[in-house]
């Protein structure tokens, strides 16, 4: 009997290991459950979630599905839940259907998304901001549904490797521009809605596509329906289509593939389709064609007569004046027949040819294509414009930047701005950068000659709360800017994005912030010469070294980049545009003071300019502050609460006096920066002369051997 008890109780032990090594979830993953739960605002319809939980496997969270340790399923739909989801979901790489649709939740899509997933669906949210790029890295993704939210922006052209995709719903929300090129990539796609979003442009790049179900309804879509789409399951209503014939296909086009004919003969003439009967036969007769080739020759007899005549007719100005034509962008062989036609007979196909030669352009050159000492021996040089190389920058190659950023990876992803993303790159001799991949859509067709002009004004701005560029890329049709780097990341992240390892940012340096930012503003508007309107001030763009000094990234890309304002134009919905930017779309030195005057407002209260998960009266930043900013009780109420209180409340109130001066709605009455700049050095003074200061104040001059006053009054 002793025997078997023990036995039995070593069974027992083993499958109590067992079942524990089986439920003990992988760290990581419920890592990232638990913080999608905070983010969440730690809904009680989640049963068994835990913002302390270690084993969402082992417990049976709701709508969790795990296999072994790994979580491989999340479907939480239709639950009511709001806030965000978090922003480690790349760590659930086992994941591959997340279903978190039909809920409330708000703000960007984050970009860390699970990497290898197969079906994402987050439709009926009120998501808002644009379809995060780490998209494009979901290769095995089948199946995307973000239909029915607040997305907003054009689309980047990030659908090439999605290869699987076979059903894609982004209808119902706010995109624009042009479809992406990319689209034509989506070898696997059957089924698209893209209805009721402003998208522009023709559908050209769905032309080849496997399509079954397509809905592109109420947009505003131009020109003709691709002939391959006609006969498919087609909702096309609502848009702007050519009610013309559509045009030929251009020259080199292969024709369109022939059907079988469904006649009950099984005639396949071409003759067919023009008849009544059966037996009837149409189309052109020999007669026909032979008429047909001596009207020809007859008007072709005429038209050369008269070119004869009028060659014979030429005068001596008339050749002074071709001789005079600008050649350069005609090869020398184009130059040389222009000045050898001699031979009557060949008058018609000289003109003709050189007519066409002086009006049309050389093709653009493939983006894509590598480049070859080849492709330049063959191009006359004529062809090529002067290219101004920058000065005051280094030169990259893609292959140097792919190296030092592990070839783009997700790793080393940094954030998504307007004009692209930015990733960290670290060279060979220990020195980190960041490298900004420009988006094609804010370049004039990729060319080279105007990204190295905009490199080269870029490059001579200098200041201290500047970001710095030190270098460029201009190859394959990728343009790159390489900034310094600063490795406590944005403001945006220190004041909205929980982290661990950034602490609350205390008074003293809320305001050091943002009298830095405030002379980077006035070098650019009143240094600058002619003055540089930022147009894209917001907490996003303003990096943070080790010291907290401010450092005013993106400078002068929005006003250098040719299709800028039409790429900000999307952003209307972020809480930085000043009133007559959302009414005109058109940017001044005041917008700029504005969109200032939101910042100060996100260090005062840490509040978001828009957060549409707060009370439909506190959505919008400026409008729910701007009453409370001269009521020092309200004031106090509002202050951002990671402070604990700790502030001068004059220095409060002062600030708040600026904040008020620059959000007014009309923008004559906002100041210039320099008496921002003013304002805000004597709120410093002040707030160190003073010896009634409350809290951190003198504390953090104690600490930190006050370097915050130095940098004030400098």
């Amino acid at each position: 009997m002793g025997f078997r008890r023990r036995v039995e109780l070593i069974v027992t032990l083993a499958i109590c290991i067992l079942r524990c090594i089986h439920g003990a979830t992988d760290p990581n993953d419920a890592s990232a459950l638990r913080i999608m739960y905070s983010s969440l605002n730690s809904p009680q319809q989640l049963t068994k979630w835990s913002s302390t939980g270690d084993d969402p496997c082992g417990q049976s969270w709701k709508g969790v599905t795990c296999s072994g340790s790994r979580v491989t399923a999340m479907k939480l739909s239709g639950l009511g839940l709001s806030g965000g989801m978090g922003y480690q979901l790349t760590s659930l790489t086992v994941l591959r259907n997340l279903d978190m649709s039909n809920n409330n939740l708000g703000g960007g899509i984050p970009y860390q998304l699970p990497p290898n997933l197969t079906r994402l669906n987050l439709a009926n949210n009120q998501f808002n901001g644009g379809i995060p790029y780490s998209i494009s890295q979901m290769t095995s993704l089948e199946y995307l549904n973000l239909g029915h939210n607040q997305l907003q922006n054009q689309l980047n052209d990030m659908f090439g490797q999605l290869s699987s995709l076979s059903t894609l719903d982004i209808s119902f929300n706010l995109l624009t521009g042009n479809l992406p090129r990319s689209f034509s990539s989506l070898s696997s796609m059957t089924t698209m809605y893209l209805q009721n979003n402003q998208f522009t442009g023709t559908i050209d790049v769905l032309s080849n596509l496997s399509l079954e179900n397509l809905n592109i309804a109420n947009n505003h879509f131009t020109g003709w329906i691709p002939r391959p789409l006609a006969n498919i399951n087609l909702q096309k209503e609502g848009n702007n289509w050519n009610s013309r014939s559509s045009p030929p296909p251009p020259p080199g086009t292969p024709p369109a593939p022939k059907r079988p004919s469904h006649r009950s003969g099984g005639n396949n003439t071409p003759s067919d389709s023009g008849t009544d009967g059966g037996n009837q036969k149409s189309g052109i007769t020999g007669g026909g064609i032979a008429g047909i080739i001596i009207s020809v020759f007859v008007v072709g007899a005429i038209v050369a007569f008269f070119l004869v005549k009028r060659r014979s007719k030429w005068s001596s100005s008339d050749e002074e004046k071709l001789d005079n034509q600008p050649f350069s962008s005609l090869s020398s062989g184009e130059v040389q027949e222009l000045k050898s036609i001699q031979a009557p007979s060949t008058v018609i196909t000289k003109t003709m040819y050189t007519s066409a030669s002086i009006n049309l352009r050389p093709p653009p050159s493939d983006s894509h294509k590598s480049l070859d000492e080849n492709d330049f021996l063959t191009k006359p040089a004529a062809v090529k414009k002067p290219v101004l190389v920058p000065v005051n920058v280094n030169s990259y190659s893609v292959a140097d930047l792919q190296v030092a950023t592990g070839s783009f990876s997700v790793e080393n992803f940094l954030g998504e701005g307007s004009f692209g993303h930015v990733y960290r790159a670290q060279f060979d001799d220990g020195k980190v950068l960041a490298v900004k991949k420009i988006d094609s859509a804010c370049t004039a067709n990729n060319m080279v000659e105007d990204f190295t002009q905009v490199v080269s004004k870029i490059s001579e701005l200098h200041h201290p709360n500047v970001t710095e560029l030190v270098g460029y890329c201009s190859e394959h049709g990728q343009q790159l800017l390489i900034y310094e780097f600063h490795k406590n990341g944005s403001l945006h992240e220190f004041l909205h994005v929980p982290d661990d390892y950034n602490k609350p940012l205390i008074w003293n340096s809320r305001v050091k912030i943002a009298l830095g930012t405030a002379r980077a503003l006035e070098y650019l508007h009143e240094v600058c010469s002619p003055s540089i309107i930022h147009k894209n001030i917001k907490s996003a763009n303003i990096l943070l070294d080790a010291e907290l000094n401010p450092h005013l990234s993106s400078s002068g890309l929005a006003s250098f980049l040719p299709y800028a304002d039409q790429i900000l134009s999307q952003n209307a919905g972020s809480g930085y545009n000043a009133p007559e930017v959302a009414m005109s779309g058109h940017y001044t030195l005041k917008s700029d003071i504005y969109s200032f005057g939101v910042v100060m407002l996100e260090l005062l209260t840490g509040r978001k300019p828009f957060d549409s998960s707060r009370p439909r009266l506190e959505q919008s930043l400026v409008r729910w502050a701007t009453p409370q900013l001269h009521d020092i009780d309200a004031l106090s109420m509002m202050v951002d609460q990671a402070l604990k209180g700790l502030y001068p409340v004059k220095s409060l109130s002062r600030f708040a006096d600026v904040i008020a001066l620059c959000v007014q709605p009309e923008p004559e009455f906002r100041p210039p920066m320099s008496e921002v700049v003013q304002a805000l050095v004597r709120l410093v003074q002040r707030a160190n002369m003073s010896k009634r200061t409350v809290g951190i104040d003198q504390g953090a001059s104690q600490q930190a051997g006050d370097p915050n006053t130095q940098d004030y009054m400098s």
